[in-house]
Parts: structure tokens; C-alpha cells; sequence
């Protein structure tokens, strides 16, 4: 789902003296086997017919739950590879508010929070109503897969202070 960063001495957050360890990098082990669940669960959502739009808008807004600067940049880029607009990219944070989600995708957003999230039963148990009126079975897991794949690529980001590249604005 995301790719590891190597880490050099600018990776040390501005301003903290704080220097962490890129988990990913120093448990190669650990990582290779999330690697491969999340290989796994890709596999789980092409089964389950899930379109990959619909995977990165969940890799997203989970990523975005979890303030994860790198996975939202990974995924932000694969979402706009794969056709994804800039509008509903923009305001994905505030989907509900909006008409520019499927109910599928609606269904998939809800299921993904409540995965984020799980201590909420009220909201859990909403998201799983209305993923039952749009998603099947199989769609269902797959998008609690992706959201429990992504919500841990999230944490090893976060913890690691994974950096996020790219040529600031002019």
C-alpha cells in the first residue's frame, strides 16, 4: 500500500531535536509481513469487485483520521492516477455533507471510520446498516480489510515521522 521512505538526518521534525526510528526499516521482518497482508487484501478487493477509486478514497479517509502525511500523499497521488477528481479529493473530508459519493462509496466511508474508530458502537453499527443495504458480503470485508490494512501502514508512518517529498510551491 505504501512505500517505505529511507531515512536520512533531514527526517529529524523541525524544531523537536527528535530523531525516530523508521520501524519499517529497523523490523524489515515485521514490515515484509504487513507488506503481504496488504497484497492480500488488495487481492480481497479485486474479488470482491471493489473499485480501486473506491479502495483509495477509504486509504484516504482513514489517513486522514489518522493525520498520516505520508499515506494521504501516497494515496492522494495513486487516487488521481486512477481518475479520481481534485473536487471530490477536496472535500472528501467532508463527505457526508456532499452529493458527490455513490452510496457505495457512502457505505465504504461510513464502514471505514467505524473501523478507525471501533469504541463508537453507535456509529459501527449504523455504518454496518447502511453497508448492508449497498455492499455484499464480500465487499463488506474487503473494505474492513483495506481500512484495518491502511490504519496500520498509518501508524508505522506516524510513529516513524515518515517525510513527505516534493518541490514546495513558487
Amino acid at each position: 500500500m505504501t512505500q517505505t521512505p529511507v531515512r536520512t538526518d533531514a527526517d529529524t521534525p523541525k524544531g523537536t531535536g527528535e530523531r525516530r526510528v523508521f520501524v519499517d526499516k529497523q523490523s524489515p521482518e515485521a514490515y515484509a509481513a504487513l507488506r503481504a497482508t496488504a497484497e492480500a487484501v488488495r487481492g480481497v478487493a479485486e474479488a470482491a469487485g471493489l473499485d480501486r477509486i473506491l479502495v483509495e478514497l477509504v486509504n484516504i479517509r482513514v489517513s486522514q483520521l489518522n493525520t498520516c502525511a505520508y499515506c494521504l500523499n501516497t494515496h492522494t497521488r495513486a487516487a488521481l492516477r486512477g481518475g479520481e477528481t481534485t473536487q471530490r479529493l477536496g472535500v472528501l473530508a467532508a463527505w457526508r455533507d456532499t452529493e458527490l459519493f455513490s452510496p457505495a462509496e457512502r457505505a465504504a466511508l461510513a464502514l471505514a471510520e467505524a473501523t478507525t474508530h471501533p469504541a463508537d458502537a453507535g456509529a459501527q453499527s449504523a455504518a454496518y446498516a447502511e453497508a448492508r443495504d449497498v455492499l455484499s458480503d464480500d465487499q463488506i470485508s474487503a473494505v474492513i480489510w483495506v481500512a484495518i490494512a491502511i490504519n496500520a501502514f498509518n501508524r508505522v508512518s506516524v510513529l516513524s515521522k515518515h517525510p513527505v517529498r516534493g518541490a514546495p510551491r513558487a
